[in-house]
Order: structure tokens, then C-alpha cells, then sequence
């Protein structure tokens, strides 16, 4: 058996063992106490922080970058997560989580998580959707890495659509076909910093090339917070099964999101549309490698709840972006999207609704528990540890 494997199957046994061991205890009081137990993949905090509890979430990671617009030299857009942008946007998310210390907890270890369950508040794990905030310390031991963390940064994700100085992204083209660019030497050195400061790695958005880069060097479980699969919709944002499968072999997972023109090319998009993607990832990873995310605010995609959930309408705001990139030819483009959100799953208690409708398409309890809360667990409890 080639030694690369070998390590894949002792940091997946490893991550299991860590659950079992570490926090048996959660799990026991969760069900004594009758409440389920709900974590998300991405979400924001709310206006209304009412909207945590209705939620039903006791757990998620929560992006709190800021972006600035960077034109690109083809003339489309790319939206960067500088570090004057992200320094101001975790300051003022860390002044917000202070105060209010009866809704809120900052999510530093695994042990937050349980802290959140008992007292009836919610753990944020604060998320960057792009490490171009720590790209300025690239030869000064990436010590802005550092200095997030220090602030309250628990999960970076590599890149943002476009590749950067660390990774490939997704939609990176040269007008022709797509780039598949690699992880580069800075990006290796990325995650083996991220590594040591017990920092959970994001893959959400690289390039399949770079996820799968970054699963191999990668000493700790990494994840795709939020994603579709490329399976079912063919297009350039969805992950190949080669890159779930590489995930599943850390010990990670894959987060199955909201964004209906990535789940299916159906007319009318479906909590089974939904259901079928989780299906899939279970299918290459494994029922350990799946979860759920959002990535919409927790009440939903604003702008469609204001339509009434009309995705013709909502759709609209797509259309020009959507058409730019078809213009380039980047993979899935081509069609036209119909659609935004599972009106039935737009709502502040998808978790709830998303947990029945599994039950009712005949996934076991233990499964259910697995794909709703206990894999974020165990891998928020493998990288980040049980306690600081």
C-alpha cells in the first residue's frame, strides 16, 4: 500500500477516534436533553441576532470578511478579501460577539460548541472566504496568519472564485478553457502554517487542482465548507468527485449549500434537488464526509424572501455576471439559470426542515446526527482541539 494512502486512512481514524473519545460526553447530554444539535457551514451574523435562536443553529462558521472590487484584466470583477478590509470586518464582528455574551460565543475550540448547546447561545467559528488578507506577510513567516488568529480567526479559505498567490481558483480562465491552476510554493507554505496554528482549512472555491494539492499536504483534516457537485451540475464552481473523495481522505467533509443554479439544471428546484446532492457526497466520501451549509444569511436569501421566493424575478440579479463569464467560456455557463433558492429551504429553520426531510427519505438517526452536526464536530475537534 503507497505510504500516501496509508496516511490518508490513519488521519481519517485518527479524526474518528478524536469523536469518540472527546466528546461522548456532548453527544450524551444532547440526547437527555431532548434538542437536537445543529451546526451550518456558512453563514453571517444577523442583523437581527433574534435570528440565532429561531435558527435552531447551536454552531457555525461565520464569514466575517469584507471585500474590495478589483477589476480584473479581462474586464470582469473579482472580489478580494484584503487585509485592510478583513482587519477592519473581524474587528468590528469581535466588538459584536462581546457584546453580547447572552447570544453569542466566539467559536475558539471544540469545547465552544458544547458551551453553546448548554446555555442556549451560538458558537461563531469566524471565517475568511479568500487568503489574500495574509498575502502581504508572504516572506515575513505569514505572520498576518498569526495575527488573525490572535483576533479570533479559526477557518481561512484559500481563494475566492480567482486564484491569488496561494491557490488556484475555480472560475480562472484564459478566455479559452479553464486554468486548473496548482497550489503554488507560498500555498504550501500556507497550509503548513495554517497546520501549526491549529487553523481549519478551507478549500471552498480553489480550483480542483488546488483542493487536491492541498489535501495531500495537508497534516490535519480540510473541508469544502460550501459546494455543489460537479456530477450533477457540470459547471466550473461544482467539485469533481476526485476532489470530495481527496477530502474525505483527510478526515474532512464537504458542505452541500443553498445556491440552487449549482445543484441542479431542473426548471424547478427541489428539497429532493437538495437531498440528491448530499446523496452523492455520501456516495464518493462516505456518510463521515457530508454536512450542510448555507451561505446565505441565516433568515435566507434576502432579496428572494422580499420577492416571496419568485426565482424568476430573483434570478435577474445573475444574469449580467452569469453572462460575462459565458462570454469566456468557463465551464457550466452556457446554460442559463433559472433559479436561486429551494423556496421550502429559504427559510430561518431550514436545519429543522432539512433534518425531516432526510428522515422521511430514510436516513437513520445516527445519520441524520452524523450529516447535521457530529462531522463538524469531529473535524472542529481534530484541527481546532477540544479545548485552547
Amino acid at each position: 500500500m503507497p505510504v500516501e494512502i496509508q496516511r490518508r486512512q490513519l488521519l481519517k481514524a485518527l479524526a474518528a477516534a478524536g469523536l469518540l473519545t472527546q466528546l461522548s460526553p456532548l453527544n450524551g447530554w444532547a440526547k437527555t436533553a431532548g434538542k437536537p444539535l445543529y451546526i451550518d457551514g456558512l453563514s453571517f451574523l444577523p442583523e437581527d441576532l433574534a435570528d440565532l435562536h429561531a435558527s435552531k443553529l447551536d454552531a457555525y462558521l461565520c464569514d466575517i470578511s469584507a471585500i474590495e472590487a478589483i477589476e480584473q484584466a479581462d474586464g470582469t470583477t473579482n472580489y478580494k478579501r484584503t487585509y485592510n478590509a478583513c482587519v477592519k470586518s473581524i474587528g468590528e464582528a469581535l466588538e459584536r460577539v462581546n457584546a453580547n455574551p447572552d447570544k453569542l460565543i466566539l467559536g475558539r475550540s471544540a469545547k465552544d460548541i458544547q458551551t453553546a448547546h448548554e446555555s442556549g447561545r451560538t458558537a461563531v467559528f469566524f471565517q475568511i472566504q479568500g487568503a489574500d488578507c495574509v498575502e502581504q506577510s508572504i516572506g515575513q513567516d505569514l505572520n498576518q496568519v498569526d495575527e488573525f488568529y490572535e483576533r479570533g480567526l479559526r477557518v481561512l479559505q484559500l481563494t475566492h472564485h480567482y486564484g491569488n498567490l496561494f491557490s488556484g481558483g475555480a472560475l480562472d480562465n484564459d478566455g479559452k478553457q479553464g486554468l486548473d491552476l496548482p497550489l503554488t510554493q507560498a500555498g504550501h507554505q500556507l497550509i503548513d502554517k495554517l497546520n501549526s496554528k491549529k487553523m481549519l482549512i478551507d478549500v471552498s472555491h480553489s480550483s480542483p487542482q488546488s483542493a487536491l494539492d492541498t489535501a495531500k499536504a495537508s497534516r490535519a483534516p480540510i473541508v469544502q465548507s460550501h459546494g455543489a457537485v460537479r456530477a450533477i451540475v457540470n459547471h466550473a464552481r461544482c467539485s469533481p468527485d476526485a476532489v470530495i473523495k481527496a477530502i474525505a481522505d483527510t478526515g474532512g467533509l464537504f458542505g452541500v449549500f443553498m445556491m440552487t443554479f449549482w445543484l441542479t439544471t431542473d426548471h424547478t428546484p427541489t428539497t429532493e434537488h437538495y437531498l440528491a446532492q448530499l446523496k452523492h457526497v455520501v456516495k464518493v466520501g462516505g456518510i463521515d464526509a457530508v454536512a450542510i451549509a448555507n451561505d446565505y444569511p441565516l433568515r435566507g436569501h434576502e432579496n428572494l424572501l422580499k420577492l416571496g421566493n419568485d426565482n424568476g424575478e430573483g434570478v435577474k440579479q445573475y444574469v449580467e455576471w452569469w453572462h460575462s463569464l459565458r462570454a469566456r467560456g468557463v465551464l457550466g455557463f452556457d446554460h442559463e439559470p433559472r433559479h436561486v433558492v429551494i423556496p421550502a429551504l429559504n427559510h430561518i429553520e431550514r436545519m429543522e426542515r432539512i433534518d425531516t426531510a432526510l428522515s422521511h427519505a430514510g436516513f437513520s438517526s445516527s445519520d441524520r446526527a452524523k450529516i447535521m452536526e457530529e462531522n463538524w464536530q469531529r473535524v472542529l475537534t481534530e484541527v481546532l482541539g477540544q479545548s485552547l
